[in-house]
């Protein structure tokens, strides 16, 4: 099994997010969720516009878990949310497929895979890409690894910092520092 990457540089999610932009205020959206909330795939595919719609939090119960997850939406989803739900009913999905049904994880993937593609980006890339972008980035601002140990549900610090790909960084850095 390969394991997805983040994606490790800023200028990276935003060269993606102009991709994006580009297919549809949806596709741009779906990104920008994951790389902001730390959301399983299966637990954003399951939002509806009520999740959303005049909340200053998102409240959920984990798909793959079943805990009870609640977390702020940020100052750059908040507009875009408010914007995506205008005129939109309570119960419907917030993302739709062409067809009028729910997205699936399969599509999502696709549309998140073609747009790293298209950004020229060399990660291995997959919808779970975009909650360990909002791992690492989170760890870089922060350096606290036990909120983020929370966040995702983790058992260990040491777990998170693997997960978001730390482990691997520290590793190659001293590779590339060493000399004898």
């Amino acid at each position: 099994m390969t394991t997805v990457e983040p994606i490790r540089n800023k200028k990276d999610v935003k060269k993606v997010e102009k991709v994006l932009e580009k297919q549809g205020q949806r596709d741009l959206l779906l990104f920008v969720t994951g790389t902001n909330c730390g959301l399983r795939i299966s637990d954003i595919l399951r939002l509806n516009v009520s999740d959303v719609r005049n909340r200053t939090h998102i409240q959920i119960t984990e798909k793959k878990t079943g805990k009870f997850k609640k977390f702020p939406i940020n100052s750059k989803l908040k507009p875009m949310l408010e914007k995506f739900t205008k005129g939109r009913r309570n119960d419907e999905p917030l993302f739709l497929s062409r067809w009028g049904h729910r997205l699936d994880r399969v599509t999502a993937y696709f549309i998140i895979k073609n747009a790293c593609e298209k950004a020229k980006l060399q990660e291995r890339i997959g919808t779970h890409s975009m909650r360990k972008t909002f791992g690492y980035h989170h760890y870089q601002q922060f350096k606290d690894v036990v909120i983020l140990q929370k966040i995702f549900n983790h058992s260990s610090p040491a777990i998170t910092l693997r997960y978001i790909g730390i482990e691997q960084d520290e590793i190659d850095y001293t590779y590339n520092n060493f000399v004898l």
